[in-house]
């Protein structure tokens, strides 16, 4: 492998962290409200990543109902110590809301994790750092408390506990941007490093480095080229714009390599696929400080030839899911609860979904969920289901956040079979369509992608009949707020009633286009 393409995690992943065990890395992301949550990822070259498993996996070990739309799960670190691995993370009741610190553990990172422990530590995006004594620190920001904008606090924690056994300590203030975050301690060179995020993960997000000469600091001794990474300065021609919130690891080969989240803008200044995890490789100058190779800002294709990086590709989630095994595969989530919660498998064959009175605007709703990955694809699922009302509805859902998704259903209209699509933009309502359909046999609903638009289709004998479109730019974060992406999945509701019978989703596949 000579050359990779960030991102490397394409889709909605976005604060990446990463660890390695002996030739093996594992890496972790925010979820915000999809269960199951905070998927874990290995990998044996940073490149190619197989996921094996989530550290929230059940529902004993976290609810999530009431939770605002991009609240959640926020910024988890991963790390690993004495052959357990531990996950902390902040779990999030929505923006601008109560913010309360966990942690799980487990001996393998494919799970069981454990249930949650909480840590009476303020802020978000908590971090582990084992000390070679023994010592366990956390780490996260802190905002409020007399402060104008966000520093960086330091406990010591019991890690069987959670208990604290310090008070946290402001022991970084940032370089004086705005929203100082993520940090990362390193122990390094013979040095403390602090990695943090400032700058607010839009387009001035970057990257800062400060070292000390024990734990607590202070970290005042800033990088000198501080922003190490950062496209800020060169939003018109970045290929990656908004990075920042990074994670570095050094592998078995003594090589520096860092992990960060960005995102691509799919039209003119919007994007919708959410941030992504990329990856630099990392070099150190004769003082001691860390360059991003390629400089501040972040190359799309790499070379890798110099480095010791190798490996085989591993295999996306499969194209087409017929539902056929025992469990549903990793790529599935539902929006504040577990699929098991709103699905179940039929005797005949596929997935059960049965409509609610939950819509994709309320706390909870039957939707199965996967991210959109790439710009463009084609999304299409084969689906029995005969609406006993115009209420009822069941199809594809794309789904930005509480307010913002489009619904490509079968439903019925004039006491009639029908396909429509529903567009829901804040405030905005529309419906279009009304196109007959044989209410008796399974309909074929397709969607294919494009950076500026969605086209909504059925399949007609060997050929599809495109009937709407609908702009990309409304489902973005640019028009909606917030910094999720766009889920794609399988949708039933009776809008504010139960349906009468169940839709069967007999396959479903997202391919890349």
């Amino acid at each position: 492998m000579l050359e990779y393409r960030n991102p490397v995690l394409t889709g909605m992943y976005p604060d990446p962290s990463v660890c390695r065990v002996g030739e093996d890395y594992y890496l972790v992301t925010s979820t915000f409200e999809y269960l199951p949550g905070i998927p874990v990822f290995h990998s044996r070259d940073l490149v190619h990543w197989e996921q094996i498993g989530h550290a929230i996996h059940r529902p004993e070990q976290l609810s999530l109902h009431g939770v605002k739309t991009r609240g959640g799960l926020y910024a988890p670190t991963i790390r690993e110590h004495e052959g357990t691995f531990y996950v902390v993370c902040t779990l999030a009741e929505g923006q601008g809301g109560n913010y309360r610190n966990f942690f799980v553990s487990a001996a393998d990172p494919r799970g069981p994790w454990s249930m949650p422990i909480v840590v009476e530590q303020s802020g978000i995006d908590p971090s582990l750092f084992f000390a070679g004594d023994g010592t366990v620190y956390l780490t996260s920001n802190l905002f409020g408390e007399g402060y104008s904008r966000p520093v960086i606090q330091k406990s010591v924690m019991d890690i069987k506990s959670g208990k604290l056994l310090t008070k946290p300590r402001v022991i970084a203030a940032g370089s004086g941007g705005a929203a100082t975050e993520a940090p990362h301690l390193y122990f390094m060179h013979g040095k403390y490093y602090l990695l943090c995020a400032e700058g607010g993960t839009a387009l001035g997000h970057m990257v800062t480095v400060f070292r000390a000469d024990n734990p607590w600091g202070p970290f005042d001794e800033a990088c000198p080229h501080n922003p190490i990474l950062t496209a800020r300065d060169d939003i018109a021609s970045a290929p990656l714009l908004a990075t920042g919130h990074a994670d570095l690891i050094t592998t078995q080969h003594g090589e520096t390599w860092m992990v960060f989240l960005c995102y691509r803008h799919a039209t003119n200044k919007h994007h919708h696929l959410g941030r992504e995890t990329a990856l630099l490789p990392v070099t150190w100058d004769d003082h001691g400080w860390p360059r991003v190779v390629g400089g501040k800002v972040a190359a799309e294709y790499v070379n890798c030839q110099n480095t010791q990086l190798t490996g085989t590709p591993f295999d996306d989630a499969p194209v087409t899911d017929t539902f056929t095994a025992d469990t549903l595969n990793l790529c599935w989530n539902s929006v504040r609860c577990f699929p098991a919660q709103v699905s179940r498998k039929p005797e005949s064959g596929g997935l059960s979904l049965h409509g609610e009175a939950g819509t994709l605007s309320d706390d909870q709703c039957a939707f199965i969920g996967q991210r959109q990955r790439h710009f463009d694809c084609q999304i299409e699922t084969r689906v029995s289901f005969r609406a006993h009302g115009s209420n009822e509805e069941a199809g594809i859902a794309l789904r930005q956040c509480d307010t913002a998704y489009y619904a490509w259903v079968l439903t019925s209209r004039a006491g009639q079979p029908a396909i429509v699509l529903k567009r829901t933009v804040g405030d905005m309502h529309t419906e279009s369509g009304g196109y007959p359909v044989d209410g008796e046999q399974p309909v074929t609903l397709m969607v294919k992608a494009d950076r500026e638009q969605y086209h909504f289709g059925i399949a007609v004998g060997d050929g599809v009949r495109w009937l709407e479109t609908a702009s990309t730019r409304l489902l973005s974060t640019e028009v909606n707020g917030g910094f999720t992406g766009v889920y794609i999945g399988m949708y039933a509701t009776g809008n504010g009633l139960d349906c009468r019978k169940p839709a069967i989703f007999h396959s479903f596949t997202c391919r890349k286009a």
